[in-house]
């Protein structure tokens, strides 16, 4: 799921999405602060459409039906849908939409951001359009907002990408590239996180204590400036100090928790060069950077060992054509 284009034939049209992960830079990336991103290839979403007279119609694991009797769980989906829809001057008609994801949900992996992003892109397949990387964006802002509440825009544009991302707010993005091979670990939790009342609780925070919750935004946001700089320069022993000490901010914040850290601090007696939550916390997801590639595939046994919900091993590697 991880090639990023759509095909079509006659009354069918197929449209896929990757999946992200924020390597550091949560919360504080919503209050002005750079985060780094990555794309998530192990994971994805595919989403077909095929002419089926009637009203637009949804085929997914969690509802079948009429997008107007959709739940509410699903109303991003369905405005990004109409306004895809609205921007191809087509019908809100005679469409079945069917999405197969392997992405777990709530998990900060970007879920629902795949899905509208694999959704709009058969969309304008279908009506045999060309679209931008800025549609994209647009449309599947719309979902993201019933998603998060305020999201950053990290997530809709890590998926549209293939490199990693350098994001703050307002500002241009940037492609990073990676020199040496970085070997991460994504481990599941099995339970699922709250972006949105992530985020609303770091923003209390703020109201509550605005110097103290403030200066640790700031140094999250010095910690991204240092981790660019070793993912360019290949210092993952740098790297991973950073990713422990961003963890220490994180856990300050109140967006880890036990079942997270228990997991985080497995990896690091264990052998892994750092090791954080990754996306909004409370549970989901931990990102931890291997020493080897062999280390990574033994910290995946172990992480499965002491219950880690899922376990996917990945790696960052530089092109052929760096030094």
């Amino acid at each position: 799921m991880s090639v990023e284009k759509a095909t079509t034939s006659v009354q069918t049209a197929i449209g896929v999405a990757h999946s992200k992960l924020i390597l550091i830079g949560e919360h504080a990336v919503v209050h002005g602060q750079p985060a780094i991103s990555l794309p998530f290839p192990l994971v994805g979403v595919e989403a077909i459409i095929d002419y089926v007279p009637g009203s637009v119609k949804i085929d997914s694991t969690f509802y079948h039906g009429p997008i107007d009797s959709a739940p509410d769980a699903l109303n991003g989906l369905t405005s990004c849908i109409k306004a895809t829809l609205e921007k191809l001057d087509m019908p809100c008609e005679d469409l079945l939409i069917r999405i197969k994801s392997s992405i777990p949900p709530g998990k900060g992996l970007g879920s629902s951001a795949s899905v509208a992003i694999a959704v709009i892109r058969s969309l304008f397949t279908y009506a045999e359009e060309d679209y931008t990387m800025e549609q994209i964006l647009e449309l599947a802002a719309i979902s993201e907002r019933h998603a998060h509440g305020e999201p950053s825009g990290i997530d809709t544009l890590t998926i549209s990408s293939e490199c990693p991302i350098w994001y703050k707010k307002e500002e241009p993005f940037d492609l990073i590239e990676p020199h040496g091979d970085f070997h991460f670990i994504v481990a599941d939790s099995g339970r699922m996180g709250d972006t949105r009342m992530a985020v609303e609780s770091v923003s209390k925070l703020i109201k509550s204590a605005p110097k103290r919750i403030q200066s640790k935004l700031e140094r999250i946001g010095e910690l991204t400036h240092r981790a660019r700089n070793a993912l360019e320069t290949a210092s993952k022993h740098l790297l991973g100090q950073l990713l422990n000490e961003a963890q220490k901010e994180l856990e300050a914040l109140g967006v880890s928790d036990a079942g997270l850290n228990r997991l985080i601090y497995f990896a690091r007696q264990e052998g892994a060069l750092g090791a954080k939550l990754t996306g909004g916390g409370n549970g989901g997801c931990v990102i931890a950077l291997a020493q080897n590639e062999m280390h990574s595939k033994q910290l995946c046994e172990k992480l499965k060992k002491i219950g880690a919900h899922a376990v996917w091993s990945f790696s960052l590697k530089k092109k052929p054509n760096q030094e």
